[in-house]
């Protein structure tokens, strides 16, 4: 028998344009002020309450980096709200986010937000989005919306009002059937608890102590939590909820479904598989000659898509191959995998073990980790960069003489690009690897000392580093 079910809302748009803040007023906490960089970087459901009606939220990311996330967010949602900033308009990530809106068919709702701001330009909003098809209600067309500041809170009452309206026009319901379903949005390993998967029920009353399963994972719902994190026996349709019991990580995005019956768990199993669409791979290893071989990790399956998807973009113009991806804290083990591949660690979101570091140091595991997407990429890009050696100036060292007296040695070498000066800095670099640094004493070309040296010159240099340089290590001037 059908029931309505609270409408579940997936806020959308370009990155700063104050999604997170919004929901930040709505439920009377501070998460904008804790988001690395300013930005939401992983899914988060949060349930509130509105004229005696509950509403499920969803926040999406705004970085481009997400948009499958985004896309992901869409999939799960009754409702969406648009939210455009009235002093930016239209950005990339506004049509991106409009894009999965309309692809996945989700009603939604436009959210002009940033009136109070300086510069504040309500109808270029609305006249850019009527570029884009959009036509707002009073404005020649249908879709609702509302202008609203989410610092000061003006509005956001009367928006949530047109979401509660929205949801009773689209008829949201449930069949309330004894078998709980629903959707996997983020999934989480914790070193003490174990798989944190983090889900939306859509149907049925989801119970601690159910069997549960999706088409790559199952176990029992030993835990389970609401949106807060406080233990609960029971959870109903839209509520969000963690679930602690997965015997294998579950892909996010995914259906679920959980009952108190293996027969019947086994029989829904069934059907759901006929109609959840094919896990993505987290990634896929591949090796190239002269390509840089990267191992990444992230603190959730989310965080580790994106983590792909930035790599495997990068990629189409660098020499850069991923040879392994997981999730969890980067440990002894992931290094020494990292050592055996000869692969630079690159971790997002992650914390790393005092061992792992001291493994990596002594043994010149490069490691690029960031809790900021965009940080990480451009830490990526830099370094895929000097090791392509492309942009840089460098020294391919021919020849080593003699023993090193303290920090100082006499190498020999070919400048592969120059020009390179006396004096200057340098990071020595072993294949794939960097594996140090130091800084020309003196330089001399056919005997001589120089300045500089131009390109294609062979070069004799008196150096100092606390690190060897041997036949086929490069030397690269930033």
């Amino acid at each position: 028998m059908k029931q309505s079910r609270p409408p579940i809302v997936v806020i959308m748009g370009h990155v700063d344009h104050g999604k997170t803040t919004l929901l930040d007023y709505i439920r009377k906490s501070n998460i904008a002020s804790k988001e690395a960089g300013g930005i939401t970087q992983s899914i988060g459901a949060y349930e509130i309450a509105h004229a005696g009606k509950k509403i499920t939220f969803i926040d999406t990311p705004g970085h481009e980096a997400f948009s499958q996330m985004r896309k992901r967010g869409a999939r799960v949602a009754d409702l969406a709200i648009l939210v455009v900033a009235a002093d930016d308009s239209v950005k990339p990530q506004t049509k991106d986010a409009l894009k999965y809106i309309q692809e996945e068919k989700v009603p939604f709702i436009v959210a002009i937000n940033k009136i109070d701001k300086p510069g504040a330009d309500v109808e270029r909003v609305v006249n850019d989005l009527m570029q884009l098809g959009v036509y707002l209600e009073g404005k020649g067309g249908d879709v609702s919306w509302h202008a609203i500041s989410a610092k000061t809170g003006e509005g956001v009452n009367e928006l949530l009002d047109l979401v509660l309206l929205a949801s009773e026009l689209e008829d949201i319901h449930c069949v309330g059937k004894d078998t709980a379903s629903g959707v996997v949005i983020s999934v989480r390993m914790d070193p003490k608890r174990g798989t944190l998967a983090s889900v939306i029920v859509k149907d049925g009353i989801l119970k601690q102590g159910s069997m549960v399963a999706t088409h790559s994972a199952q176990g029992k719902v030993r835990i389970l939590e609401d949106f807060a994190g406080k233990a609960a026996k029971e959870l109903s349709p839209s509520a969000p909820a963690t679930i602690i019991g997965f015997e294998q990580a579950p892909q996010i995005g995914e259906l679920f479904c959980a009952h108190k019956d293996e027969a019947t768990l086994r029989e829904a199993l069934t059907a759901l598989e006929k109609t959840a669409a094919a896990a993505p791979r987290a990634a896929s290893a591949f090796a190239k000659e002269k390509q840089l071989p990267v191992f990444l990790k992230a603190d959730e399956a989310g965080s580790l898509e994106v983590l792909v998807e930035v790599t495997q973009r990068l990629a189409q113009k660098l020499p850069l191959a991923i040879a392994k991806a997981s999730i969890g804290p980067i440990n002894e083990s992931d290094v020494k995998d990292a050592e055996s591949m000869n692969a630079i660690v690159v971790g997002f979101r992650v914390k790393t073990d005092r061992a792992a570091e001291n493994m990596a140091l002594s043994r010149k595991i490069n490691m690029l980790i960031s809790p900021i997407i965009y940080e990480l990429e451009k830490q990526m890009r830099e370094y895929a960069e000097k090791f392509s050696t492309k942009e840089f100036r460098t020294i391919e060292i021919l020849g080593v003489f003699g023993a090193a007296k303290g920090k100082e040695r006499v190498v020999g070498g070919k400048v592969a690009l120059g020009p390179i000066k006396n004096k200057e800095a340098f990071e020595i670099w072993q294949e794939m690897k960097l594996i140090g640094n130091g800084r020309i004493i003196n330089l001399q070309s056919q005997r001589k000392d120089v300045a500089e040296a131009p390109t294609g010159v062979e070069v004799g240099m008196l150096v100092e580093s606390e690190d060897p340089i041997r036949v086929g290590n490069r030397l690269v001037f930033s």
